[in-house]
């Protein structure tokens, strides 16, 4: 059966070696008579699975020794409560960029445990524009600054890493993690969902310095301190098993591709076919400030909204699935992440010019 190609943005497209491999160990692992799906978490076939996988991933994106990898349940979701529950050590604000629904959703849930500050606010130019360093008011007394890298639904990225001073930068790279480099040490506390570039969704990623550990206040539950996590390996609960074998599968085929650094060669590539194609179109456009545009989220609209119906259909018979817009926005949105291979989105441009040439 031909495989199509899912511009979903999450849960999203996994490697297909990937696949193959967990297809291979699906019913024995390792001559373990066991499908990791059977195995006890404390097990010490599974115990080497979670280890590799942290290990892999450290390597990666060379995580230093003095931080902390959790492997949670709840999603990015969990985590906009978990931050201040956790990071707050006393403090009564929190610093909040806001650029899009993501963002708005952390500040929603950050106001529950504190006065939130919101140092930048792009709402004004319909969330298509990220502020520059100088416009980020900053509060040197904050217990932390949030944002949000990359918006998926708006397809807005930042081309920058905020400087914060001697306050804690916290990020939800849901989105972007393992595209490229990245500098852990500059941020106090990374999270991201799994479902796309990682694996499977059931489980979220925490890398979080260990300084910011024990400050939970003594009424928070034992599942949302941090510190709990850490104590415990990630596995204080029976943990997302499947989820975290296969983030693993997933950080052993990065390295296997060359690492970050190849990661980020193919990931720009992808992106800057689909821009031109969209920027040389009188049909196509995007919304988004040049300087902003996502790597791994390509929005774009059709200049007859009309014709969007006849584009998905057409997409579709091309086996190009899952590019219609989120609800909120319209449109289209080609999730381009890691495991989408450049063929795809060689084939996502050749659709685009065939039907502006029939259409436009």
């Amino acid at each position: 059966m031909a495989r199509k190609f899912n511009f979903s943005a999450g849960p999203a497209m996994l490697p297909t070696a990937v696949m193959q491999r967990a297809q291979q160990e699906m019913l024995d692992w390792n001559g373990s008579g066991m499908s990791v799906m059977e195995m006890s978490h404390r097990g010490k076939e599974y115990m080497s699975i979670a280890t590799k996988a942290e290990q892999d991933l450290r390597a990666v994106m060379d995580i230093p020794d003095n931080y902390k990898v959790l492997f949670l349940q709840g999603g990015a979701s969990s985590q906009f409560a978990m931050i201040p529950l956790n990071l707050l050590g006393g403090k009564q604000s929190a610093d909040y960029i806001n650029t899009g629904i993501w963002s708005k959703k952390a500040i929603a849930e950050a106001k529950r445990y504190c006065n939130v500050n919101i140092v930048a606010d792009t709402s004004h130019s319909g969330f298509t524009t990220v502020p520059t360093q100088a416009e980020l008011n900053l509060n040197p007394d904050a217990a932390y600054v949030h944002y949000t890298p990359n918006e998926t639904i708006g397809g807005v990225e930042f081309d920058y890493i905020p400087e914060t001073g001697d306050v804690p930068l916290v990020a939800d790279m849901s989105s972007t993690i393992l595209s490229r480099p990245i500098d852990v040490s500059r941020f106090g506390l990374i999270y991201a969902g799994a479902q796309k570039n990682i694996g499977p969704a059931g489980l979220a990623i925490v890398i979080i310095r260990e300084d910011l550990l024990g400050q939970a206040p003594e009424s928070t539950p034992a599942m949302f301190n941090y510190k709990t996590h850490a104590d415990g390996g990630s596995m204080y609960n029976t943990p997302a098993t499947y989820s975290w074998y296969m983030a693993g599968l997933v950080f052993a085929w990065i390295r296997e591709q060359g690492g970050l650094a190849a990661m980020g060669e193919r990931n720009k590539r992808k992106a800057d076919k689909l821009y031109a194609v969209i920027d040389q179109s009188e049909l196509y456009a995007n919304p988004v400030a040049a300087n902003a545009r996502s790597w791994m989220n390509v929005t774009f609209t059709l200049a007859d909204p009309d014709l969007d119906a006849a584009f998905l259909a057409g997409a579709a018979e091309h086996d190009l699935i899952t590019l219609k817009g989120h609800r909120s926005v319209g449109g289209m949105r080609a999730s381009i992440y890691n495991a989408m291979p450049e063929e795809g989105v060689d084939a996502l441009v050749a659709w685009m010019q065939e039907f502006e040439r029939h259409r436009g």
